[in-house]
């Protein structure tokens, strides 16, 4: 199983990740959560990576294309990922269609968690202070001015990438201002049976 789950920062593709790794024994590729272990490591791609994520902007699709490309040749990609705020951009969803075929490779799905987007800061400020009254650090990005500007970014360059996948007839959209279980049950029915094509 080789999918993709596109939506705004704060969709909750992250939770929804989370299940499908579980459900189907493949990892998540996280292109923040890589990102932000490159940083933690101090990496020459987290360096270079950690001052334009700080200002709340998109690292080049340079490094993320590398950084993909490396993780999906991993023992654990082998039988399948899923794909988490990657591709972000047009040009890599085309990286991304070239690096696949030149692996004998291809997607099973590319799921959208449609949100409101003026109920997401609200979100957002909640996650940030349940994070503080657990006495967990809050992200960065979970800041609700960096938010904004990432919701901006996701507007501009990433939401093309959604009618990309749909004239592939790869795309299904689903509800995500449900509730947890709900949404998970809507991708699970989705889902239902592409893994026996796998």
């Amino acid at each position: 199983m080789r999918l993709i789950l596109v939506g705004p920062p704060g969709a909750g593709k992250g939770t929804q990740a989370a299940h499908l790794v579980t459900k189907y024994g493949i990892p998540q590729l996280s292109t923040g959560d890589m990102l932000r272990a490159a940083v933690a490591a101090k990496t020459p791609v987290g360096l270079k990576a950690k001052e334009v994520m700080d200002s709340g902007g998109l690292v080049s699709d340079e490094i993320v294309v590398g950084i993909i490309r490396d993780r999906i040749a991993e023992d654990d990609a082998k039988t399948g990922f899923i794909l988490d705020g990657f591709p972000r951009t047009l040009a890599q969803a085309e990286a991304l269609d070239e690096m696949l075929v030149a692996n004998g490779l291809k997607l099973n799905a590319v799921v959208e968690l449609r949100v409101d987007q003026s109920k997401l800061v609200d979100r957002i400020i909640k996650r940030a202070e349940e994070a503080k009254a657990a006495g967990q650090p809050v992200r960065k990005d979970d800041d609700p001015e960096v938010f904004k500007q990432r919701l901006e970014a996701y507007n501009r360059d990433t939401a093309v990438v959604v009618p990309y996948y749909e004239k592939t007839g790869l795309l299904s959209v689903i509800d995500g201002m449900q509730s947890i279980e709900d949404v998970k049950a809507s991708i699970d029915s989705v889902l239902q049976g592409l893994d026996e094509k796998v």
